[in-house]
């Protein structure tokens, strides 16, 4: 047996046990066996690197980190379900079936709904080749490298005929129940943020920009069924979705536990009652049955509406119910200063897992649920969601209960809370308010935000525990000795983080960081039009209700939250801290618009001491001309110190912050020279 050889019989043997140990839980050889194999392959394939293929289980993992998920279409539509809470509404279904077409027999293909993230994967002649999620239907996130990550996801599949030669493979990425809390105690340990559930654990490791994050997660992916197949082979049979299912069963392809075939839509009846009764003995979270048409003939005829197909529908389990004690309402700061009221409970059991707290919505609806402070009360879980209060046992109360008074004042800041017109909210409108702070930091230097990459939510809440940033404008006057204290911080990772902070400064503009400031109701599209009306934050702050409200695509509940917001003390003083800083973006368009073609743009100088050709605001005016900024105080995203005599302790800093300092000649020679360019 030649090289190349004994490398794809390493493949395919490695691809065998994969297959037996994740797929089908019936392992041949034992773990140090199997990793013998790997490593051989994994030598071999280094040594002779003209037989690398990218179908290599050695390929799995490795891949660097990417800077963004990229759109891919869809070519056959992913549609949600029509979901039905009931099997009276299934009965009602059947009978829709029967009239759209009269005299025709149905048989079902049924799958446990898995609770996970719906990928679709794609193979070429066999091999993986692309990976998308849902999306909005048509397109999705561009997923491939996390994708090939998943161990019981073939990267190629078993021939046992001829490869497909374009399939489209349609299923669900989970997390089973153990695998979850074993995930859990490991990010606790680590320090890391444990997750709510087993769904967004798995649809979080999914959207990690880094594959060696998914590559560590214990993920699966099960096949519900295909889109766009082109595969012509004698022993398959692609009319039914038993065919397809069976196919990619054959092919290698982890499908559902107990999906199958119902042959009357009795057969369904059953198959729901004995799903809904193990649920909890399950593997993995499941939240009722997802019922097709199995003829694709019968599919096709069925045809779609304009969101789901008619032919498939997924029957949600009842809730699950149980009495507790309300022993206590707290009430939660959001990012968006959002009070919400959350239910402390007396824990109990429910639906197989211990309940403590349910969500409370809004102090309307504890009104309207004339819920009170050690009421016995129902509680449910729809669909394995956030449990939920439903409502107080009137009749067992003994007179004890207690009146909840929902709050006046933001329970951390301090600060006056306010409902705006028409809404249900209560909200706290400062942006420094502690319990806003790490979530709105984060969204300012989000990609929606001021896009500024390395400064995750970590880093951010450890410079919020450090006392280092207490607002936005903090963050640009971090210099490197603030996080060189910090743990697990080098030089080089803060030199990285400065520079990406000096980035976002100099590469803001007005949209963006009117979409970065968080201000409820205005996301992406709300900032273009304001940026549009505006020349800087200044004139958006001082702008009326009424002037607000009639600019098209705003109304006047944006107005009324964008008011409400400039009306803040503390936003206010937030936006002297940008301008001081040089965080003062201008519009692009009418007067400045040519400020994009001038040699200074982006580039921000701080002036001291005092200068011989010119005075300082001679010299702060040249800079405006050419498109520069003149800022009062430095920080690590300042371009240039402008030092003329005796500079003072600024001289001292900029040095400190690694700053180019200019003296007077050297400010005029780059003037010069940018002119030139």
């Amino acid at each position: 047996m030649d090289t190349k050889q004994e490398i794809e019989k390493l493949r395919r043997d490695i691809e065998e046990h994969n297959h037996r140990y994740h797929v089908l839980d019936d392992p041949l050889i034992s773990d140090p066996e199997f990793d013998r194999l790997f490593k051989r392959l994994e030598k071999l394939e280094e040594k002779h690197p003209e037989c690398a293929v990218d179908y290599s289980p050695t390929k799995r993992i490795g891949d660097r980190p990417a800077s963004g998920f990229l759109p891919r279409e869809h070519s056959v539509p992913m549609y949600s379900l029509d979901n039905i809470f009931s099997l009276e509404e299934w009965g009602a279904y059947t009978r829709r079936l029967s009239r759209l077409l009269p005299g025709e027999d149905f048989e079902f293909w049924v799958d446990p709904k898995l609770d996970g993230l719906a990928v679709e994967v794609i193979y070429e002649q066999g091999v993986l080749t692309g990976a998308a999620t849902r999306g909005d239907g048509v397109r999705g996130e561009d997923v491939t490298l996390n994708m090939r990550t998943v161990r019981n996801l073939p990267l190629r599949l078993i021939e046992f005929t001829a490869p497909p030669e374009y399939l489209e493979v349609r299923g669900e990425v989970i997390i089973s129940r153990e695998d979850f809390h074993r995930l859990n105690r490991s990010q606790l340990e680590n320090r890391d943020k444990v997750f709510a559930n087993p769904r967004n654990a798995a649809a979080g490791s999914i959207r990690q920009l880094d594959p060696g994050i998914p590559a560590k997660r214990p993920l699966r992916f099960f096949a519900y069924g295909a889109g766009l197949i082109r595969w012509d082979a004698p022993d398959i049979s692609l009319d039914t979705q038993a065919g397809i299912m069976a196919c990619l069963k054959r092919s290698g392809l982890a499908t559902a536990p107990e999906a199958g075939l119902c042959t009357s839509e009795s057969e369904v009846r059953q198959y729901f009652h004995s799903l809904e009764a193990d649920r909890h003995n399950m593997s993995f979270e499941l939240d009722g049955m997802v019922a097709k048409i199995n003829d694709l003939g019968q599919q096709k005829r069925l045809g779609f509406t304009a969101r789901a197909p008619r032919w498939a529908v997924a029957v949600k389990f009842r809730a699950v119910q149980a009495r507790t004690i309300l022993e206590a309402i707290e009430v939660q700061v959001g990012r968006t200063g959002a009070l919400t009221p959350v239910a402390r409970l007396r824990p109990v059991l429910l639906g197989g897992v211990t309940v403590s707290r349910a969500t409370l919505h809004n102090a309307d609806e504890i009104r309207a649920k004339g819920l009170k402070l050690k009421d016995q009360v129902l509680v449910q879980r729809a669909g394995d969601v956030i449990p939920e209060v439903v409502r107080p046992i009137i009749e067992q109360r003994s007179g004890l209960e207690e009146e909840f008074v929902f709050p006046e004042i933001c329970p951390v800041c301090k600060s006056g809370v306010d409902r705006l017109p028409g809404e249900a909210v209560y909200r706290c409108f400062n942006l420094s308010c502690p319990a806003k702070l790490v979530q709105g930091l984060n969204y300012f230097v989000s990609k929606a935000g001021l896009d500024i990459d390395g400064l995750g939510r970590k880093w951010i809440e450890i410079l919020v525990d450090r006392g280092l940033v207490r607002t936005p404008a903090d963050l640009f006057r971090l210099n490197r000795q603030d996080l060189l204290a910090l743990d697990r911080m080098g030089d080089r990772l803060a030199g990285n983080m400065l520079k990406a902070l000096k980035q976002g400064l100099q590469g803001c503009t007005l949209e963006r960081i009117i979409t970065a400031l968080g201000i409820r109701l205005v996301g992406v599209e709300t900032a273009k039009l304001l940026a549009a009306r505006y020349r800087d934050l200044d004139e958006l702050a001082a702008a009326g209700q009424e002037e607000l409200a009639a600019i098209k695509g705003v109304g006047p509940e944006i107005a009324g939250s964008i008011r409400a917001f400039f009306q803040t003390g503390q936003n206010r003083a937030l936006l002297r801290d940008f301008r001081e800083i040089g965080l003062w973006p201008a519009a692009e368009s009418g007067a400045d618009s040519g400020n994009a073609q001038k040699p200074l743009v982006n580039e921000s100088f701080v002036l001291t001491g005092k200068l011989g050709s010119m005075t300082r605001s001679q010299a702060e005016e040249l800079i405006r001309e050419m498109g520069g900024r003149p800022v009062k105080s430095l920080s690590a995203a300042t371009s240039y110190l402008l030092a003329g005599e005796k500079p003072g302790a600024k001289l001292a800093r900029a040095k400190k912050l690694g700053t180019t300092v200019l003296d007077e000649e050297d400010f005029l020679e780059l003037i010069a020279r940018k002119q030139k360019t």
